[in-house]
């Protein structure tokens, strides 16, 4: 199968039999787990005690041999078995006169490249963007451009091109509704940047949840440490922090009163956690929706819950032009950070409340302070402790059939525990990941047109937060004080995502809104309709084109080609969208 070698062991001693473990290099602390009994030889080499088993190909293994005579360990191999490859392990005495056992492991078939689908894929869309590039530079030829000009507007072709450069003026554009003429002057007062950011992330979050082509790097860590799909939900909390912060300074700058913006702000937040718990979490296609065992959190219940306590609290502090009185304070390098310390008060007493709750309170049969995934983790001490009291707290206030049933912890720990990695506790921490991103929005605000103090604010940001991360981690994956973890949303984890997003959404500004490199497609067009893309991917993900029956199931090209088509499609439909300006607004 997808990810799985297979192992023949072939058992040449005459005496003894031995039993097989395995225990793979991603478990930290883990319990060996058996694989097989391989009965001894009956004294011929042509007749030796054989066995087959399928290992994991995903992470190195380590297989341990025991003696089932006195349970003694007869070799240990550390060996990262590849994808379809066929393998032997030959256990023998080298000599009659020793009782040295050796342990020789011989490749029969040789694996396969699993990775290779993702250079052609990478490939391909390097392609494209290099037709798309040379596409652009040709229409920045006058004879070209008018050519298509004509072309695509067939009717037009006798009117008079009046421009000096060959180009055609307003009146002879492609409409005459002004409609694109305002939307450009708009578009040009919206940071792009911001948009590109959003939809970046929603569509890493789009290819990930669809399945990322089966790659283990595309899903979700097992428990400690972070993958690729770990990065995305956390800079989307964080670029919706920011936006919260330039929408609220807009509307109160054009008069909007703080109740009917906290009226908004109510519905929006509403509407979040009524779609998720409705729309996004039932899958309909396994019958009518039912109460006794249906999801209660979920993404867009924690965005729905997070962006209504940070806009609440960004509403409760903030006067309209105040960035603009900003100057005259005494110390202005913090004219962002000082007149808004309240807010900092009131995040500094949620994380306290997060690390007394999660270090303090008492979980029946844990360990208090666990932050272990349970299952065989930990020796396999404390198998119901998943997620300590973050697990506890969810499946005492929710109840156990109203959480996630299948955690990425289950799958190498083996955990037998329900936990939702959008659970309670880890709410506040993302709130904090919102807060973050409103703090860049401030920055944005605060320094509008500055794009150095813009820039510089960003990368001392990001410096802090990965001077905290450090410090909290002591850059182990496994040994620090508060490991990264997105199942429990640790504050290593927000401090360390946003110590990446602070650097990549400086990155972003300085290509689309500073320099003007790029557009910031086709990023940008879903950052423009992210709700729509993000509720829709979720409803139609069964449905064709976006799926469909493969020849080849545990084929990771099949699956990745599969990804990436219904990935791609979701940019096409956000891209036509945005041309014929249509919007989902909440």
């Amino acid at each position: 199968r997808m990810d799985q070698a297979l192992l023949l062991v072939r058992n040449e001693l005459p005496a003894q039999g031995f039993r097989l473990a395995a225990l793979s290099g991603s478990c930290h602390q883990c319990l060996y787990q058996f694989l097989a009994f391989v009965p001894p030889s009956n004294g011929s080499l042509r007749n030796p005690g054989t066995a087959a088993v399928m290992v994991d190909t995903q992470h190195p293994l380590t297989l341990l041999l025991n003696s089932s005579v006195g349970d003694r360990e007869l070799c240990k191999i550390q060996y990262h078995f590849g994808e379809f490859g066929n393998y032997s392990l030959v256990v023998k005495t080298p000599s009659t006169s020793t009782k040295t056992v050796s342990c020789d492991l011989v490749i029969n078939e040789g694996p396969i490249n699993s990775y290779l689908p993702i250079l052609f894929a990478f490939l391909v869309y390097m392609g494209i963007l290099a037709i798309l590039i040379v596409g652009r530079l040709f229409m920045k030829i006058d004879p070209v451009r008018n050519w298509v000009y004509k072309k695509l507007n067939p009717r037009e072709t006798d009117r008079p091109i009046n421009s000096e450069l060959g180009s055609p003026n307003t009146t002879d554009s492609v409409s005459s509704d002004p409609t694109p003429r305002l939307w450009s002057t708009a578009s040009r007062q919206r940071l792009r940047s911001l948009d590109t950011f959003r939809g970046l992330s929603l569509i890493i979050m789009v290819f990930v949840n669809y399945g990322g082509g089966k790659y283990w790097f595309f899903k979700h860590e097992s428990w400690n440490g972070l993958t690729v799909a770990d990065l995305v939900f956390p800079w989307f909390v964080f670029i919706m922090g920011t936006s919260i912060s330039l929408s609220l300074s807009s509307m109160l700058r054009w008069g909007s009163s703080k109740w009917k913006v906290l009226g908004k702000i109510l519905w929006r937040s509403f509407l979040l956690i009524l779609l998720g718990i409705i729309v996004v979490n039932p899958n309909y296609c396994l019958g009518p929706l039912s109460w006794d065992n249906l999801r209660i959190p979920g993404v867009l219940q924690r965005l729905g819950f997070t962006y209504l306590v940070v806009a609440a609290l960004e509403l409760l502090f903030t006067r309209a032009g105040a960035e603009s009185r900003a100057l005259e304070m005494s110390c202005p390098a913090l004219q962002d950070i000082l007149p808004y310390w309240p807010q900092w008060i009131f995040i500094l007493m949620l994380e306290v409340i997060w690390l007394c709750l999660t270090f303090l309170l008492p979980v029946p049969g844990c360990p208090r302070g666990y932050l272990g995934p349970g299952g065989i983790g930990d020796f396999g001490n404390y198998p119901n402790c998943t997620g300590g009291a973050a697990g506890y707290i969810d499946r005492l206030l929710l109840g156990e059939k109203h959480i996630y049933q299948h955690p990425s912890s289950s799958v190498i720990y083996q955990t037998t525990m329900p936990y939702d990695p959008e659970g309670i506790l880890g709410t506040i921490n993302t709130i904090f990941m919102a807060f973050l991103g409103l703090q860049a929005g401030k920055i944005i605000l605060f320094y509008r047109d500055q794009h150095k103090q813009i820039m510089s604010r960003f990368v001392i940001w990001s410096i802090v937060m990965g001077i905290i991360s450090a410090i909290l981690t002591k850059c182990s994956k496994e040994e620090g004080f508060i490991p990264i973890n997105k199942n429990l949303w640790s504050i290593s984890y927000v401090t360390t995502m946003s110590c990446f997003a602070f650097i990549l959404l400086l990155l972003i500004y300085y290509l689309v809104d500073v320099k003007r490199l790029w557009s910031g497609a086709p990023f940008f067009y879903p950052g423009m309709n992210s709700i729509l893309v993000y509720i829709g991917h979720e409803v139609f993900e069964n449905y064709f084109p976006f799926k469909w029956k493969m020849q080849d199931s545990q084929s990771h090209a099949e699956h990745l080609t599969q990804n990436l088509t219904a990935t791609t499609l979701w940019v096409i439909i956000s891209f036509l969208l945005y041309r014929r300006r249509i919007f989902l607004k909440i």
